[in-house]
């Protein structure tokens, strides 16, 4: 079974964590001071469980463009089940939930690779591409 939700409590914080340093810093080699910044304590951050394993993560937070979604991060035996989805639509849902966010922008940066997903959830190509730590991306806006 596949759920993701927002996390809560710090021992499920340092599970999301354990997936971005294994996705982000040392599969794609990604400096850990890049991948931790200043936004950790005030955004909203998720987890997604298969079969009860923690097998994916990702966070956002409000920004002075409107709603930012970052770092999805899904390991690599748990790719191509539907994670990244599951994971999209509880970021997605919650989001919904919060006043202050009615109305506003929700966009990304996403890694070439990903479209296809955020596609999947009516999010668009604006500007042009851009290297990030190495790794080539677009700004997504839905």
């Amino acid at each position: 079974m596949l759920k993701a939700e927002l996390i809560e409590d710090k021992e499920t914080l340092n599970q999301a964590y354990a997936i971005r340093q294994e996705v982000f810093i040392d599969e794609q080699n990604v400096p850990s001071d890049e991948e931790y910044d200043e936004f950790e304590e005030t955004s909203y951050h998720f987890i997604a469980r298969y079969d009860g394993e923690p097998c994916g993560a990702a966070r956002w937070r409000q920004t002075t463009d409107g709603v930012k979604l970052e770092r999805f991060a899904v390991r690599k035996p748990f790719r191509g089940k539907g994670v990244g989805s599951c994971l999209m639509q509880a970021v997605l849902d919650h989001v919904a939930t919060i006043p202050e966010t009615s109305g506003k922008k929700v966009y990304l940066n996403a890694q070439i690779t990903a479209m296809p997903l955020y596609e999947k959830f009516s999010f668009k190509p604006e500007g042009e591409r851009f290297m990030e730590c190495d790794i080539e991306h677009q700004k997504m806006v839905k």
